[in-house]
């Protein structure tokens, strides 16, 4: 399917006669306080459910479990689908350092599958970085399935240090064109690593070794501060009612 000139629209219409796409009820939106959120959602199944997914995820879909979904909110555009141009990547001096201060780290590409080890440093990242959150509250049972519960080709990469330690996982979905990030989680204790940022940055060497175009990262807000991370990745596509196309963003997110 053609990446410009249609969007989502393109693909509900391209996949419409074998595919059922359903609208969820109104939530409140978890990123802007005071909207509520909408999402259109479709299942991903069978032997086809990769390649569905890879001309999804390019009309500015996610994948939760077996679910693709993305925003459908009556009243609001402010979720911006964006993606990082893996070859013409540009390292700013702030990423250099963040790819120095990490250079003592191991890291493997792995099968998607979960480990105590992997959900006990999981458990501190949520505990100190979002305490209070549904993620929070997760059983080893529900880490499992966040990680496995894949129709598509999964993977996690483990990130550990000189003594062999675990200091980072990341998950992300391979695509035919480039990886889409999932979740990313580190150990507190190593936050001046800028794990997060790091994560992001192997997968876009990682891309660009494999010959693939594109890092996927989702949504950009422009109102929530916890997307401000994503505009640090450059040159960034936004996809719009036109395709996707070079995007120039605020500095900083709206207040």
């Amino acid at each position: 399917m053609p990446e410009g000139n249609g969007g989502s629209a393109l693909a509900a219409a391209w996949f419409a006669p074998l595919q059922h796409f359903h609208r969820t009820a109104s939530l409140p939106c978890p990123y802007v306080a005071g909207k509520i959120e909408r999402k259109v959602v479709t299942h991903l199944a069978g032997h086809e459910a990769q390649t569905l997914f890879d001309e999804l995820s390019r009309a500015g879909f996610r994948r939760s479990h077996h679910l693709a979904y993305r925003p459908a909110c009556p009243s609001c555009r402010g979720c911006v689908p964006v993606r990082v141009d893996a070859a013409a990547f540009r390292w700013s001096a702030n990423l250099r350092r963040v790819r120095a201060r990490n250079a003592d780290l191991a890291v493997r590409e792995l099968p998607a599958h979960a480990t105590s080890e992997q959900f006990r440093l999981f458990v501190r990242y949520q505990r100190w970085r979002h305490a209070g959150s549904d993620m929070a509250d997760m059983t080893y049972g529900d880490y499992r399935a966040m990680v496995e519960d894949t129709p598509v080709m999964t993977r996690m990469i483990e990130f550990r240090d000189a003594s062999g330690a675990l200091v980072a996982g990341c998950l992300a979905d391979r695509m035919d064109d480039g990886y889409s990030a999932v979740y990313s989680f580190y150990d507190p204790a190593e936050a001046g690593r800028s794990l997060g940022t790091f994560a992001i940055l192997w997968l876009i060497q990682r891309a660009r070794a494999l010959g693939l175009p594109w890092v996927y990262l989702g949504y950009w807000i422009a109102e929530s501060r916890k997307m401000a991370y994503k505009i640090r990745f450059r040159p960034l596509e936004a996809l719009g009612p036109d395709g996707w196309s070079r995007f120039e963003p605020p500095s900083r997110p709206s207040p």
